[in-house]
Parts: C-alpha cells; sequence; structure tokens
C-alpha cells in the first residue's frame, strides 16, 4: 500500500433481516419516485427542451469552425492518432513488465486516480491514460478555436470540462478498480446500499433533481457543535439579526468591530468551531464584536432590493452599534458579496459626508467585476433574463440551485467524488463541518438579485463614479477615503484576486492589500494556530496584480495576525468591556440566533 492510498475499513456482511430491511426501503422509495413523477408527467404533459443557458448555441459555434478547417482537423487526428500508438506501444511493454514511461498523467492535485491499481494494473493503468489521453485532445480542439467570442469561448471551455470530469473512469462501477474490490469483498452489498443513497438524495430533491449528500448533517448542531461563541441577538428587522459577542478579555477597543458576512451563505462559517472560529479569535483579540445573521427569505420577501440590504442591513447595523456602544464609527469587515455591500456603504455615506465607518477591511471581495473569472460562464443576458424569470414565478432564487453553480467550478471534487462514494462504494458521507456549512444553503430574494446580477456582474457600475443609485443617492466608490485592508487568496475561483486587487486600486483612501494562500474559504479560514499557507504583503499598489506580486514580500503563518495590527491602529483606547443586552437594546435570544437556523427546501 502507497502512502498516497488510504486504508478502507473491511465491508461488513449484512444479516438476513438488515438486508430485507434495505430491500424494503429501497422499494418504498422507489415506488414513492415512481408516483410523484407519473402525476407530474399527467399534469405538465412533454417538457419543453430549451437552451437557456446557451451551451448548445456556444459548442455549435465552436464545432463549426473545427470542421471548417480541414487542415486543422487532420492535425488534430494526427496527434491523437500518435498518443494513442505510443499508449498502445508502452501498455505492451508493461504487460512485458518492462518499463514504459506514461503517455499521459494526472495532474498532481487530481485524487480520482490515487488507488494503486490505476498505477501497477496493466489494464486500468491503460484505461486511464486512455481517458487522460482523449480528454487533453478534446480539450485541446474546443479551448483552441479561433473566431469565437471570448464569452462564448469560455463557456465552451467550461462546459467541456464538465463533459470530460463525468465520463472519467473513476465513475463507472467497471473501470473503478477500488468500486470493484468492493463490489467483490462485499458481495454486491455496496451497489444495494448505494442505490438505496441514490433514491434516498433523489427523493431529498422531490423527485425533480438529484441532492447528492456531501456529509452527515445530522451531526452537527447550531450552537452545539457549531457557532458556539456566546453571545445575544440584540436588535432584528425583516432581513436580519444583528448579534452581539461576550467579552473574553478585561478590557476592550474603545472602537466596536462590525463583520457583515454574504448572504449567499450563512454566517457562521466565521464561527465554526471554537479553534478555527474568527468570531472568537476577534473577540479574544479585544474587539467588541457584532454580526449580521441574514435570514433565510420566501417569497413573502421578494420585493427586497439591493437598497433594502444597505439600509435596513449595514446602515440599520451601524446605528444600534452606535446606540449600544456610544460609539460614532466601528471597524467594519465584509465578507465576499458582504465586502461589496460595505463597498456600496462606504460610497453611500461618502455621498452623503457621513463619517460612520472607521476602517474596513475586505475578505475576498470583488467590487471591479470587470474580470469576475469562472463565474462569467453563468452571466450573460441570455441566462440572467432565464433567472429572473424563474425568479418571479417563486420570488426568490432557490440556494440549492446557487451551490450547484458553486460546486460545478471543482466538479471533481464537490460532485462526482462524491457520487463515487455514495452510490460506488455504498458509504454514507462522512460528517465534516465546512460540508455541512456548505450545503446549508440560503435563498436570495428575486429583487436584490436581478439588481446585483445585472448592475454588478453584467454592467459592471459599482466602479463607474455616479453609475449607480441606491437607495436614492448616487454612489462613487473612489470617493471613499477610510483605510481599508484587502485579503485576497491565490487560489480562489470565485472572486479572482486579480479582480480584487482591481477593485482595491479604486478607493483613494490609504490600502494594504494582502494576499493569502489556498482559495475562497480554507484562505479566510486560517487561524494562527494552524500555522499554515502564508501570505504575501507589498507597500505600493502598481497598475498590474502581477507587478505587485512580483515585488511582495512573503510571510509565514497565517495574515490574522497582519489583520490584527493594522486594524488595531484604528481600534481606539481600552475600556471596561461591554455586557450584551444590558443596555437600551436587551438581548432577545441566545446567539447564534433564530435566523441562521432557518432551513428551506
Amino acid at each position: 500500500m502507497t502512502s498516497k492510498q488510504k486504508p478502507q475499513p473491511e465491508a461488513r456482511a449484512l444479516d438476513p433481516a438488515a438486508m430485507a430491511k434495505l430491500y424494503a426501503d429501497i422499494a418504498e422509495k422507489s415506488g414513492a419516485l415512481i408516483s410523484k413523477f407519473m402525476t407530474r408527467a399527467a399534469g405538465q404533459g412533454m417538457p419543453e427542451i430549451k437552451d437557456e443557458l446557451g451551451i448548445a448555441k456556444a459548442f455549435f459555434d465552436a464545432w463549426g469552425r473545427v470542421f471548417a478547417d480541414p487542415m486543422r482537423m487532420a492535425e488534430l487526428q494526427m496527434k491523437l492518432w500518435q498518443d494513442y500508438t505510443s499508449l498502445w506501444q508502452n501498455s505492451m511493454l508493461k504487460m512485458m513488465g518492462q518499463q514504459a514511461a506514461p503517455v499521459a498523467e494526472p495532474g498532481k492535485t487530481d485524487r480520482r486516480f490515487r488507488h494503486d491499481d490505476w498505477e501497477n494494473n496493466f489494464l486500468y493503468d491503460c484505461v486511464k491514460q486512455s481517458y487522460l489521453i482523449a480528454a487533453r485532445h478534446l480539450h485541446h480542439s474546443l479551448a483552441s478555436v479561433d473566431g469565437l467570442d471570448d464569452k462564448t469561448a469560455k463557456k465552451v471551455d467550461f462546459y467541456t470540462r464538465q463533459y470530460i470530469d463525468a465520463l472519467s473512469p473513476s465513475n463507472f462501477l467497471i473501470t473503478n478498480p477500488e468500486a470493484m474490490r468492493e463490489t467483490v469483498n462485499s458481495g454486491g452489498q455496496n451497489l444495494v446500499k448505494g442505490l438505496n443513497n441514490l433514491l434516498e438524495d433523489l427523493s431529498r430533491g422531490n423527485g425533480e433533481q438529484l441532492k447528492v449528500r456531501m456529509t452527515d448533517s445530522e451531526a452537527f448542531s447550531l450552537g452545539g457543535n457549531l457557532a458556539t461563541t456566546k453571545g445575544k441577538v440584540v436588535f432584528q428587522n425583516d432581513i436580519m439579526q444583528l448579534i452581539q459577542y461576550e467579552p473574553l478579555t478585561d478590557k476592550v477597543h474603545a472602537t466596536p468591530l462590525l463583520i457583515i458576512p454574504p448572504w449567499i451563505n450563512k454566517f457562521y462559517i466565521l464561527d465554526m468551531r471554537e479553534n478555527n472560529s474568527f468570531v472568537r479569535w476577534a473577540v479574544e483579540q479585544g474587539h467588541t464584536v457584532f454580526i449580521i445573521s441574514w435570514v433565510n427569505p420566501d417569497e413573502t420577501l421578494a420585493h427586497k432590493r439591493f437598497d433594502d440590504y444597505l439600509t435596513e442591513g449595514s446602515l440599520a447595523a451601524l446605528d444600534v452599534i452606535r446606540d449600544i456602544t456610544g460609539e460614532a464609527k466601528a471597524n467594519v469587515i465584509g465578507y465576499c458579496l458582504g465586502g461589496t455591500l460595505l463597498a456600496s456603504t462606504l460610497a453611500w455615506l461618502a455621498a452623503k459626508k457621513q463619517e460612520r465607518i472607521s476602517s474596513a477591511t475586505f475578505f475576498v471581495t470583488m467590487i471591479d467585476f470587470e474580470r469576475p473569472g469562472e463565474l462569467e460562464v453563468f452571466i450573460d443576458e441570455q441566462q440572467v433574463s432565464a433567472l429572473e424569470k424563474k425568479m418571479d414565478k417563486r420570488g426568490y432564487l432557490e440556494g440549492s440551485e446557487m451551490a450547484t453553480t458553486f460546486n460545478m467550478l471543482r466538479a471533481n471534487d464537490l460532485i462526482w467524488s462524491f457520487v463515487v462514494n455514495n452510490y460506488l462504494m455504498g458509504r454514507d458521507p462522512f460528517p465534516f463541518d465546512l460540508l455541512h456549512w456548505n450545503g446549508d444553503s440560503t435563498r436570495m430574494p428575486a429583487a436584490m438579485h436581478s439588481f446585483y446580477l445585472r448592475n454588478m456582474y453584467l454592467k459592471n457600475l459599482l466602479r463607474k463614479p455616479g453609475a449607480l443609485t441606491i437607495a436614492g443617492i448616487p454612489i462613487d466608490i473612489t470617493q471613499a477615503k477610510t483605510p481599508a485592508y484587502f485579503i485576497s487568496t491565490v487560489e480562489d475561483h470565485i472572486a479572482p484576486w486579480q479582480s480584487t486587487y482591481a477593485g482595491a486600486r479604486l478607493l483613494k483612501g490609504p490600502v494594504r492589500f494582502v494576499l493569502g494562500g489556498s482559495g475562497h474559504i480554507a484562505g479566510i479560514i486560517n487561524p494562527p494556530a494552524a500555522n499554515k499557507y502564508g501570505y504575501w504583503t507589498n507597500k505600493k499598489l502598481p497598475e498590474q496584480p502581477d507587478e505587485w506580486l512580483s515585488s511582495a514580500t512573503q510571510h509565514a503563518g497565517s495574515w490574522w495576525t497582519d489583520w490584527a495590527q493594522w486594524v488595531g491602529v484604528h481600534a481606539g483606547a481600552q475600556l471596561e468591556p461591554r455586557v450584551p443586552g444590558k443596555g437600551k437594546y436587551k438581548a432577545l435570544e441566545d446567539a447564534p440566533g433564530s435566523y441562521v437556523k432557518r432551513r428551506i427546501g
């Protein structure tokens, strides 16, 4: 057994009673799903086939251009033939016991082919390399088509990779050596259990979609083993609850700290467990910490706009914090979409000539949306219009649809690995807190989400002075002079650091830009005790991000300590601790509150 292959527990034979119960569950779930399908089909008739995402058109254009160039087609076919010939020759040498260099190898981070048999078994090694060769040539053929516009080219590239990933031999029983071994060892019980898991996931999607379970969510409870930092809900309105956390130090900084999380996800990513909770760590640094917990909206909040998230969200929170602490200003953190709201708030306050924010910290936040990364594939006029029609019917965007979009950006890790584990191996998902949070999705009010997609992603108006009006005020982010700290991550596939860097240069106040390791979540939830990833700093902000990185200084450990030193300058004098619920605003309930526990669908 190699170091890269983890030992698996031996399959346990099920007794006849357990097998009978399993078959009964399968029969019951199958019958219920078939009944739902027949009822739905009788009422709807034949479904209309639409190309709402524009995928078919994009591939039609791409293949049309490929076939229009016979010389290039011949060249591509010749290269493919040469690679397969080399694979056949090397496979013959390997079968005869001789060493032969592989024609194609998976990437270092590709975990699909970790089992020893993919390398040591002649047949599986041949299957693996054959797939990798075909994948490489198909991707190259479509990724390098001349004459496609930029958006179409990106769409073709992205969905070609989705198609390639879906057809990996690791996703099928007969070509997955680990699944085949499990089938032999268990006498096929893994397939029976896998079928039961599949039917259960279909049932969770009401028979209309497959909701693949990533973790055992029954293992977690908010306020139990997640989101355990002690505090009180001190204010609430239609769209948010405001939580104030109990102090953990003898003295606290005068300037309070407000955290604005994204409303695409729930806030407890910042308060998962005691040893990786940013909230608890900030409290331990002597900050009076407040955090917004956004509501999980239904159709009754369909009318809520981006304006409302500013007036009833960030501005309302600042008003309450001022009343509780007596401080006119607060240090404010915005995470992802929460950071975009923070930028809008800074611009709105600048237009009103109000000084309410002492410093602004942006976690992986885009302000300039010119280059939004792979999410751009899902956002064009055709797709936004189709999404708006769907939202208008329900009053919101279903959270699971947004989660699926993000999961597709890392399909092998966040989709196909669980298909293999749950359905081929017949295993129950492992209890993992981060994946529980990832699956605890939230809805988006129709009016707000339409405004956000159109004005930020499609039109990129936030960066243009006076082009965007929020709560009746034309705003200009370039007039914001508040000291700002930007932390981005080098592997972020949702908010690429080059794009967040462009946004950082729009602000007119002093800006510190820091680049952390890892990605959108792990790079932010990186406590100093973990001593992972490292980060880069540079006092200058040249025009090009690559120029910034080339002259940046690399540091070991977590960027949290760098931020603590920076925000300390804006934190004020030391005061007696503030106890939540003891002043004008009484405690409504214990943290984490009821809004975050609301799960819909």
